[in-house]
């Protein structure tokens, strides 16, 4: 719809080593990049710090970019039970840093998103880094594949939407 207002929607893959985020603006269901990265932390690192890492890193780029929304990546299946914590654990300073910011939340799972973003709930993550290249006109495949994932969240939540639930801001 035309008359509606521009909606920041921050997508977010979420992980202990690299978390992925992307910002997109979208008006009904035409949707731009504004900008996506991962946030690294080390290994060598204390999981304390490396937790703050990520909490400070994520407040930083809500900070520049303002989001309406974030959108999560659910995390469905791990066979090691201490890496799932441990994702959970990072997943949540994450959750937490969008709540502080009163954000509203979505969270989809990896076949939502690849339905959504290929049209194919198997898609490979190959097929997901090139249809969110054309979906958002870059110029290239955006890496690592976390940022590709993170926007993919993103645009989930925009396709996902009702056509119903774009009317103009008041």
């Amino acid at each position: 719809m035309p008359d509606s207002l521009p909606e920041r929607i921050l997508g977010i893959d979420p992980g202990l080593q690299a978390v992925g985020y992307g910002v997109i603006e979208a008006v009904g269901r035409e949707a731009r990049s504004l900008g996506y990265g991962v946030i690294e932390t080390s290994p060598r690192e204390s999981f304390p710090e490396r937790l703050n890492r990520i909490y400070e890193e994520i407040g930083k780029v809500i900070e520049q970019y303002r989001p309406d929304r974030m959108v999560f990546e659910k995390l469905l299946y791990c066979k090691n039970v201490s890496i799932a914590l441990s994702m959970g654990q990072a997943r949540g300073v994450v959750i937490l840093a969008g709540a502080k910011a009163a954000l509203p939340m979505s969270e989809y799972n990896p076949t939502e998103i690849k339905s959504a973003v290929v049209g194919r709930g198997r898609a490979t993550k190959e097929q997901v880094q090139k249809m969110v290249r054309i979906l958002l006109s870059l110029p290239a495949v955006p890496e690592p594949d976390h940022a590709a994932d993170a926007l993919a969240a993103a645009l989930t939540y925009v396709y996902a939407k009702p056509a119903s639930a774009w009317k103009p801001r008041p």
